[in-house]
């Protein structure tokens, strides 16, 4: 029987979004690859530190036992397959069972999402990311230097902003053009009507579905939406969720407060929002994930 990803949670993610490359992208950013492919290959028995979706994947990959894999975690990386090797022997010194990779060398690997069935990607390169979620795919670019708490070992906490993320920019889009008087009436008024779909809506589903097929595990999911969004304004965003039959289990409704505070105390193994003015506040107590997309991020 041919293998299959079927019916399986899939990630996606880039060599630097699971190890510490920073270093070596150093000399990639400043000459051409072939000085980046012979640095890799000194270093193919050294193992890589681990990056910042490192405790997230090695939670995910608990979900998998001898009976049954609900997870599956692929390599999709802009790397030459020689810097492959070295990615590979990093995750089996770290006893990450990874299986698969695919190595692009410079070109896009946002076009095999489709192939590979992802239900969200983690990438350090922002063009791959602005690529995919501009093709409907779930992405978000990783913050390489983020700090990682890692408190809860036998738990995935994993926090998302609302509008632009968990919904769409619509509400976003009255907020930036008209102020927050005209947000909140705006709000107010569309209490019963449900936000649209936003581009990390497929990923709280994915995992909603991954929490009901593993109650029987020990590895837990525990979620929260982290939101600028205040009174009355709240509600919407909680219908919202409601009419999609999704729960979360903790909300932040802000006001504007800084975020990082709030993350520091939750402490996610990755926090996703699409301002990068949030994303820097996160990025220094939690692993931080920017989502590329929306009207704050409009080129």
């Amino acid at each position: 029987m041919a293998a299959t990803l079927n019916g399986k949670l899939v990630i996606a993610i880039s060599s630097r979004a699971l190890f510490d490359f920073e270093e070596e992208n150093e000399i990639f950013d400043a000459h051409d690859d072939t000085a980046y492919m012979q640095l890799q290959l000194e270093r193919i028995c050294n193992p890589a530190n681990q990056g910042v979706a490192f405790g997230l994947v090695q939670k995910l990959l608990a979900f998998n036992t001898d009976e049954e894999q609900l997870v599956e975690v692929v390599i999709l990386s802009r790397n030459d397959p020689v810097s492959g090797l070295r990615v590979f022997k990093s995750a089996e010194a770290a006893n990450l069972p990874l299986l698969r990779g695919v190595f692009t060398r410079g070109r896009p690997a946002w076009e095999f999402l489709e192939p590979l069935q992802a239900n969200l990607f983690l990438s350090a390169y922002e063009q791959d990311v602005r690529d995919a979620l501009m093709a409907n795919y779930p992405a978000a670019r990783v913050y390489p230097k983020s700090v990682n708490q890692n408190q809860h070992p036998d738990e995935i906490r994993i926090a998302f902003d609302g509008d632009a993320v968990l919904f769409s920019d619509e509400a976003e889009r009255i907020f930036q053009t008209h102020g927050l008087d005209a947000f909140q009436t705006h709000e107010r008024e569309k209490v019963g009507q449900p936000l649209p779909a936003g581009p990390f809506k497929p990923v709280l589903e994915a995992l909603h579905q991954l929490q009901k097929k593993s109650t029987h595990l020990p590895m837990k999911i525990r979620t929260a939406l982290v939101t600028a969004r205040s009174a009355p304004a709240h509600e919407r965003a909680i219908r919202t969720l409601m009419s999609w039959n999704i729960q979360v289990d903790e909300a932040y409704f802000l006001g504007g407060l800084a975020k990082g505070p709030f993350l520091k105390t939750f402490s996610p193994d990755l926090f996703f929002d699409d301002h990068t003015g949030h994303c820097d506040s996160a990025a220094g107590v939690a692993p931080t994930a920017h989502v590329v997309s929306g009207v704050a991020n409009q080129r």
